[in-house]
This record gives structure tokens, C-alpha cells and sequence, in this order.
């Protein structure tokens, strides 16, 4: 447990004891009023690297002086850019090095994966997800199931939070696994959700997945970057994530995927191919006939992103300095405080009514808070960005912050409440 005080002294001290201060420097943040704003909002969008402006120029430069040629001759080669980022995205996904690989956007690589792990058959043709999923992922499954000529109303199974709640229970996600054993041919959630920031155990999910029969595959899009993942120890078949959020690789940017190596290995499983997918070694010989390259590689399908692989590669430079094992530990006591700060504040405060919708268990979040706000909460969330604080809101009610141990501090959590605070005030 962790002993905070609510005042500026203890936000100082605590800050000139973190061991990752320094990496907020290599940041860039937007200014409100000639300063920086305070950033909460690092679950939507992460700030820019202070690198990625020269990791650009130099992806420019060479465009410039090479032309073609760059695919080979470039300081870092266009034909194998994909592979620098090999080791870095496993050490954040807990994955071997060949079952990870940077491609596509997150919703096209769900789908590509669902083409090899979404294989309805007979009575098994049923999908298993939360309720309240990101619209993206609902999309996609609506899509999947009614390509494969099935209802989503009919198969398409989300699992609800309990009446008056507002998480989802993990026993209930367990009792439907045995109650349609027969019946469900995958399991798909998000690793964390992105309304409430509920962390789920991913780990005990597999399991108990794979023991009714089902596959199971994870949208990190909130967890990559954020959380301690172990993705082959976990026995995970799937997981696709995008990198602009906490990976801070700028709107939009490449993102990555996860094939346990059981399956990435296999030549014969379905998938949509493309040629980048094809093994290196022949894919320039132009021929029929697709051999797809060993490991999750396999499931590419056109050539690297260069411009914006630059920015990733930028960004996972950073990780693979500050280390996932500070950078979780920093995840905890920092957003442990922001909600101490955040219920103090309320506590002593008539005209704020907030509930944190948030597990408050480390073990079941990760730097995200979710405030739901009973009453006036729009105009509470205006008042904040007025003040300078970078937020996000989710409709109907939920204000969303995020503390990011790469760049946000205790002083910023402070902050926050004295801004809080001053917009209830108002």
C-alpha cells in the first residue's frame, strides 16, 4: 500500500524519487495559455517524441537520395523496416520474437486474423465478447458473423455487467464459457475496456477458453503499452493492437499483431494473403502460388509503412530504455494517487458528485481512470479543458484520464485536483 498526502510537497518528493522523470522531457506538449497542458489523455492519443520530427527526416532524406533504391540501400532498409521492431514489441506483449509483427491499422487486423481463427462450424459458431466493446470491434463481429451468413443477434454473445454494476463480473464470463461450451467458436474482448478501464485477467480467460473448446483472441488497442502482458505464456491463439495510444506513434500509425507460434507456423491455415506475407526469400521472384513466411509475418499483406513505422520506431526506442517493468510499476503508485487525489477532493467538495468507475484493485486496471459524473458532467469536462487539463469524454457520462508513466507525473495528479476543484467552484 501506498501512503499519499494531498498537497504539492509530497507530488514534488514523490517526483524527484521516479526513477522514469527524465523520459518526460522527450516528449512534446500541446500548450494552453503559453504552458503545458496538463495531458490525461494518453489512452486516446499519446503525446509526440521529441524524436520523431528527425526520425522522419532521416526516412526523407533517404527517399531523396536513394529513390528505389531506398528499399535496400537506406540506413534502415524499406524491405526489412518491419523487422526492427520485432524485439521491442515483444518484450511489451510477453511474445517470442516471431509471433509479433507491425502492420495494417488495429480493425483490418482483426478482421485479416478472424479470416484464420473465426472458423464457424456446425453448432459451433457462436462469438464471445463484452458488452460495450469499442464500436470498432462490434462492427467487425457484426460484419464476420453475417459474412459467414449468420445473425449477430443470434451469434454474437456479449456478457453484461451484473444490474446496478458497472463491470463485468469474470465468473459470468466463466459460467456462459460452460453453459454454450458446444456453441462458441471464439472468444474476442478487449484487454482493457475502454470505458471503464477494466483490466481482465487474460491469463484465466485462455484457459478457460480453450477448456470449452473456443479459440480466444484480445484487442490490446487499450492494453499494449500500458499493462504487463504475457501473450505466448498465456497460451493466447490471437491479439491485434494499434500504437497511437500508449505506444505514442502518432494518429492513425501502424499497427501490430500477435500468432502464437502453434498457429504461425502453419502454412495451411486460411488466411487472406498478400505479398509482403510471402516468404522473403521468394517474394520478389514474382510467382504464383503464395508461401507464406514463416511466424506472424505470414499475415502481412502489402509493404511497410515507412513514415509512420518511423514514429513507432521512435516510440518503442523509449520503451525499450525505461523498460516495462518501470514503467508498470510507475503505472500503479502514479494512478493510485490520481485517485486519491481525485476522491479527496470530491470528498470535501458539495458540488462535486463523481464515482470511479474503475477498478481500484492495480491487479484489474491499468493507468486509466474512468469518472462518471452524476449531474452536470459535460459542463464539469468543458470547465477542465478551459483550464488546461486534456481529458477525454465518453458519452452519456465518463470523463476519461489516463496517467502515462512515461511522461505524466505526481505534480500533473495534483494538479488535477486543484483544477477539479476550481471547476466545481465555478
Amino acid at each position: 500500500m501506498f501512503v499519499f498526502e494531498n498537497t504539492e510537497s509530497w507530488a514534488r518528493e514523490a517526483d524527484d524519487r521516479d526513477e522514469l522523470r527524465e523520459f518526460r522531457k522527450e516528449f512534446l506538449f500541446p500548450k494552453h495559455n503559453g504552458r503545458d497542458v496538463i495531458y490525461l489523455t494518453g489512452n486516446s492519443l499519446g503525446l509526440q517524441p521529441r524524436s520523431a520530427r528527425e526520425a522522419l527526416n532521416i526516412e526523407l532524406e533517404d527517399w531523396e537520395k536513394f529513390g528505389v533504391e531506398g528499399h535496400f540501400e537506406a540506413r534502415h532498409p524499406w524491405f526489412s523496416y518491419h523487422e526492427m521492431f520485432k524485439a521491442p514489441l515483444a518484450e511489451i506483449t510477453g511474445a517470442k520474437e516471431g509471433e509479433v509483427t507491425a502492420m495494417n491499422g488495429l480493425t483490418a487486423n482483426l478482421h485479416f486474423l478472424m479470416v484464420s481463427f473465426f472458423r464457424p462450424e456446425g453448432r459451433r459458431y457462436k462469438i464471445l465478447c463484452e458488452a460495450k466493446a469499442f464500436p470498432s470491434d462490434q462492427y467487425a463481429l457484426e460484419s464476420q458473423v453475417r459474412f459467414h451468413g449468420y445473425d449477430p443477434e443470434d451469434a454474437i454473445i456479449e456478457v453484461h455487467p451484473r444490474k446496478g454494476e458497472h463491470l463485468i463480473r469474470e465468473e459470468d464470463i466463466y459460467s456462459i464459457l460452460e453453459e454454450q461450451a458446444g456453441d462458441i467458436a471464439l472468444v474476442l474482448f478487449g484487454g482493457v475496456n475502454y470505458y471503464t478501464g477494466q483490466l481482465f485477467d487474460m491469463k484465466t480467460l485462455a484457459e478457460k477458453a480453450h477448456a470449452s473448446g473456443a479459440l480466444v483472441g484480445y484487442d490490446l488497442a487499450h492494453a499494449a503499452g500500458n499493462v504487463s502482458l504475457k501473450l505466448h505464456d498465456w497460451d493466447v491463439d490471437f491479439a491485434a493492437w494499434c500504437s497511437y495510444k500508449y505506444l505514442n506513434s502518432g494518429p492513425g500509425s501502424v499497427a501490430g499483431i500477435f500468432v502464437h507460434e502453434r498457429h504461425a507456423f502453419e502454412p495451411d491455415l486460411p488466411r487472406f494473403a498478400g505479398w509482403w506475407g510471402n516468404d522473403a526469400s521468394s517474394r520478389f521472384l514474382m510467382k504464383k502460388g503464395f508461401l507464406p513466411a514463416k511466424g506472424a509475418d505470414g499475415w502481412q499483406l502489402s509493404n511497410a509503412p515507412v513514415f509512420s513505422m518511423a514514429v513507432h520506431k521512435a516510440s518503442l526506442d523509449i520503451f525499450q530504455k525505461a523498460g516495462m517493468k518501470r514503467i508498470s510499476e510507475k503505472r500503479d503508485k502514479l494512478t493510485a494517487y490520481l485517485e486519491y487525489v481525485i476522491r479527496d477532493v470530491s470528498s470535501s467538495s458539495d458540488n462535486l458528485d463523481i464515482e470511479i468507475i474503475t477498478p481500484s484493485d492495480p491487479l484489474k486496471r491499468g493507468a486509466q481512470l474512468s469518472l462518471l459524473t452524476h449531474g452536470s458532467g459535460r459542463e464539469l469536462f468543458d470547465r477542465l479543458s478551459s483550464h488546461g487539463i486534456a481529458a477525454d469524454w465518453r458519452e452519456p457520462n465518463v470523463i476519461r484520464i489516463a496517467p502515462v508513466p512515461l511522461y505524466n507525473s505526481f505534480s500533473d495528479a495534483f494538479q488535477f485536483g486543484i483544477h477539479l476543484k476550481e471547476s466545481a467552484l465555478t
